[in-house]
């Protein structure tokens, strides 16, 4: 893994957790220029580091030796690089709110669809082309959260229960 992989993954996960570079770097007993430079590419952490790092976000190391021309299909997609704006709506009590509503009608774990929606934001903006304001965060947050209280009826179902129903029931006039 490239250490800009591993800083955009380490951002990732600190941005879902709602944490601050400096709260985490307090709790891995590590400085907060040493994170930032992690965060954004620079430095060779040790394991150590990764170790406390990981700690410090509630994880665990884990590291993997596989054989350079081996692919792994079963490896976690790498996180994108995390917008400054959307790092500071990760950090606020009404995003770690949606989110927690989000997973709780779709009967997931809380952290990690955080880190899921955090990636899969953060890819939004990237394939936009720009940074987005923190309104429009909330306007994409508030339609994921409407989508998993209330998902749409998939489209066979509905076809099947409209050519199911009677005439009367349809509401046209004859």
């Amino acid at each position: 893994m490239e250490y800009s992989a591993i800083g955009r993954e380490l951002r990732a996960r600190r941005t879902a957790a709602g944490r601050t570079v400096a709260s985490v770097a307090a709790d891995a007993g590590l400085s907060v220029p040493y994170i930032a430079n992690l965060e954004n590419g620079r430095g060779n952490p040790t394991t150590a580091a990764l170790t406390r790092l990981a700690e410090a976000l509630g994880l665990r190391l884990a590291v993997t030796l596989v054989p350079a021309d081996e692919a792994r299909p079963d490896a976690a997609p790498i996180s994108p690089q995390v917008p400054s704006s959307l790092v500071r709506l990760g950090r606020t009590a009404r995003f770690r709110q949606a989110v927690a509503v989000a997973a709780s009608t779709r009967d997931l774990d809380a952290d990690e669809l955080s880190v899921r929606l955090v990636a899969a934001l953060a890819t939004l903006a990237r394939a936009l082309g720009q940074d987005l304001a923190e309104a429009d965060w909330w306007r994409l947050l508030d339609a994921i959260v409407l989508i998993a209280a209330h998902p749409a009826v998939p489209s066979g179902n509905a076809i099947s229960q409209i050519s199911s129903s009677s005439p009367s029931d349809s509401g046209s006039a004859r």
